[in-house]
C-alpha cells in the first residue's frame, strides 16, 4: 500500500510521534508500505516556520532532508495534472489550496492520504486514513 502524509502528519513523525495513533504508526512503519510526501508540505512548513507558528529542531532545509530520510519517504513531484485536478475535484471541497493540492496528488497517484483533518476525512472522493487511530 502507498500513503501520502498530510503536512501535519509528516511533522508529527519527527516532532510529535505520539500524536499518531498506535495502529497507524504500526502501519506506517511496515517496510512493505511506501510513504510519500509532497513539496506542497514543505511549502506549508516553510510558511509556518517563517511566520513563527512552528518551531522545528534544526534548520528547515536540514529538517526536510532528515525527515524524508528518517521515514524513508519518496517525494512526489507536483506537476500540471495535479495543479489542474486541485481545482477540478469532484463534489464540494474547501478552498485551502495546499489541501486541494494534497488531495489531488493522492487521487492522481492512487495514494491513501494520511491525515487528521476532519474536512479531508469527510471528503469521499479520496482514500484517507485517520492518523489519530
Amino acid at each position: 500500500m502507498s500513503f501520502l502524509l498530510d503536512t501535519h502528519v509528516w511533522i508529527w513523525t519527527q516532532e510529535q510521534p505520539d500524536a499518531i495513533g498506535t495502529k497507524v504508526r504500526a502501519l506506517l512503519e511496515k517496510t512493505s508500505d511506501e510513504l510519500c510526501v509532497s513539496p506542497v508540505s514543505s511549502l506549508e512548513i516553510a510558511r509556518l516556520v517563517s511566520g513563527g507558528l512552528l518551531e522545528l529542531k534544526g534548520r528547515l532545509d536540514r529538517w526536510i532532508r532528515t525527515a524524508i530520510d528518517t521515514i524513508e519517504a519518496r517525494s512526489i513531484d507536483v506537476d500540471h495534472r495535479i495543479a489542474v485536478e486541485a481545482y477540478a475535484l469532484p463534489g464540494r471541497f474547501h478552498k485551502d489550496p495546499a489541501d486541494r493540492m494534497l488531495v489531488a496528488t493522492a487521487r492522481i497517484h492512487d495514494l491513501t492520504l494520511v491525515t487528521a483533518d476532519e474536512r479531508i476525512l469527510a471528503y469521499r472522493a479520496v482514500r484517507t486514513l485517520d492518523a489519530r487511530r
